[in-house]
């Protein structure tokens, strides 16, 4: 899978986190900070072999342009 970056959030001042990038299977991959919030966890209905992550509307925007 080749992965092309799209964008990290104004926020991060040293990595690349949390950012967002395209697929050459037209999916993306998101990087993003882990949801440990046990009330917002208990929103989501979480399959074993997934997590959830967050991220800033900054990056958001960012894909919405792409598209």
């Amino acid at each position: 899978m080749k992965l092309t970056f799209i964008r990290k959030t104004a926020q991060s001042q040293v990595n690349n986190c949390p950012s967002l990038y395209r697929t050459d299977r037209d999916t993306f991959i998101v990087q993003g900070w882990r949801v440990s919030d046990p009330e917002a966890l208990a929103q989501l209905d979480i399959p074993a072999h997934e997590t959830a992550v967050e991220v800033p509307a900054d990056v958001l925007a960012e894909i919405a342009k792409k598209l």
